[in-house]
């Protein structure tokens, strides 16, 4: 599976990298008096994190993860794809969930649900391998966190979830890695070489994520992933357009915009998409030409 699962070595499952993600889809500063003021405190990403109870759905021990206060953090606006931007720290880095005791990892929506031949798959692949991380880390960096992903992709499918549940790991992994990518130092002697790698990671994790959702529309039930229809639909479309698959990013368009289920937000994000849509396919047949 390329690189989707690499790295996975740290936590003894290095034999898990080539598994196969999807099987085949079903059909379907200021002075005072003189004297200076005192400067506000700065708040550091540790600042509006705390340490949340969990109790393991496998192995039933308990433990603490990172969380974020949600209250504490402020949405400054959303990428195309709807990835989230917030601006004191990246929400995303912190939404896996990690038994540090049997190597269970799912986002945290996904938690809790766990069947019991699921479980059973995750003792016998992945509890019975894994190797405890050797600290404990007070923030994450981006890497940190996409090791994380990446053995939370490792545990999907070996529990064999649901394609959404898969498709939407990938896309979050892809979201991480965009992340990481905006905050390298452009300075750097390598950033150029380092981010075209991240680049193609991430379009790799994203074309994962558009077989998924394509699959999971054919033979799930909405919501999927908290999503509504117009809203997968979308996510399908911008996805689809990413990759030229036109004709599919055309159809879900035109359905979002003749969906009395659609809220205006969403049907003017699809308007957006048409006319984004249309340039590009004229773009691609004047080159044709």
């Amino acid at each position: 599976m390329s690189d989707l699962l690499s790295g996975l070595e740290q936590f003894g499952l290095g034999n898990l990298k080539n598994m196969n993600l999807y099987d085949e889809p079903a059909k379907k500063t200021d002075e005072n008096g003189g004297k200076a003021a005192a400067a506000a405190p700065v708040m550091q990403e540790q600042d509006y994190l705390f340490d949340k109870a969990y109790t393991c759905p496998i192995c039933d021990r308990e433990f603490k993860a990172r969380t974020v206060r949600v209250g504490k953090v402020k949405l400054a606006g959303t990428d195309l794809d709807l990835r989230p931007k917030y601006d004191q720290v990246d929400l995303l880095k912190y939404d896996i969930i990690m038994c540090p005791h049997c190597g269970y990892a799912a986002l945290s929506r996904f938690f809790k649900f766990v069947t019991t031949p699921q479980a059973k798959n995750i003792k016998a692949t992945i509890s019975a391998s894994f190797k405890p991380p050797t600290e404990t880390k007070e923030t994450y960096s981006y890497d940190d966190a996409l090791e994380r992903y990446k053995l939370t992709l490792a545990n999907a499918i070996v529990k064999q979830a649901k394609p959404s549940e898969k498709a939407y790991v990938c896309l979050k992994t892809a979201w991480l890695l965009r992340g990481k990518g905006e905050h390298m130092d452009t300075s750097a002697e390598d950033y150029e070489a380092q981010k075209k790698k991240l680049d193609e990671e991430e379009n790799e994790y994203l074309h994962n994520a558009l077989e998924g959702f394509l699959a999971a529309r054919q033979t799930e039930n909405f919501p999927m992933c908290g999503m509504d229809e117009p809203t997968v639909d979308y996510l399908i479309a911008v996805l689809s357009m990413r990759f030229e698959q036109y004709d599919v990013a055309t159809r879900l368009v035109s359905g979002i915009l003749t969906n009395p289920s659609a809220n205006p937000r969403m049907k003017d994000k699809a308007r957006m998409v048409k006319e984004m849509l249309v340039k590009k396919i004229k773009e691609r047949n004047a080159a044709k030409k």
